[in-house]
């Protein structure tokens, strides 16, 4: 696919924007609309979504992550810019992946089966290792 062509850059991030709304319905994560478009990605690996706040409509309530990865949420109180929770994603994948490895259950936090979770452990902290790396990387914020 030639993610160069605005036409398959667009299907990709319409078909990220259902993987998102599919996945807070399912979460039952009370929020307002999903962006039309990305607040940022890189086609086809990774887009992050700006939610909006149900309490506050008109304000971003959640920042949602999906694309060739786990499709996952954090809170916007704290964090207001893309980059940032990107980086907070990647923080919360570690600590997950150093909980799988070790057998142990991070409250509030299901990723996974738990039988599984040694296989997954790698595979969650390689992610997360990318995401942390394209959250410090000056150029792919340029313009934002």
């Amino acid at each position: 696919m030639d993610y160069d062509n605005p036409e398959v850059e667009e299907q990709w991030c319409a078909e990220r924007r259902n993987d998102v709304s599919a996945y807070l319905q399912r979460q039952g994560v009370q929020h307002g609309q999903v962006g039309e478009w990305a607040a940022w990605h890189l086609a086809p690996y990774v887009a992050i979504w700006a939610i909006e706040s149900k309490v506050a409509p008109g304000h971003v309530g959640w920042w949602a992550i999906s694309g060739d990865l786990p499709t996952d949420y954090v809170s916007a109180s704290a964090i207001k810019h893309p980059r940032e929770a990107m980086a907070a994603i990647a923080a919360r994948w570690r600590d997950i992946a150093e909980n799988q490895r070790s057998g142990q259950i991070m409250p509030g936090i299901s990723m996974g089966n738990p039988t599984n979770w040694k296989d997954l452990a790698p595979l969650l902290a390689a992610r997360a290792a990318l995401l942390q790396d394209w959250a410090t990387e000056p150029g792919l914020w340029e313009g934002l």
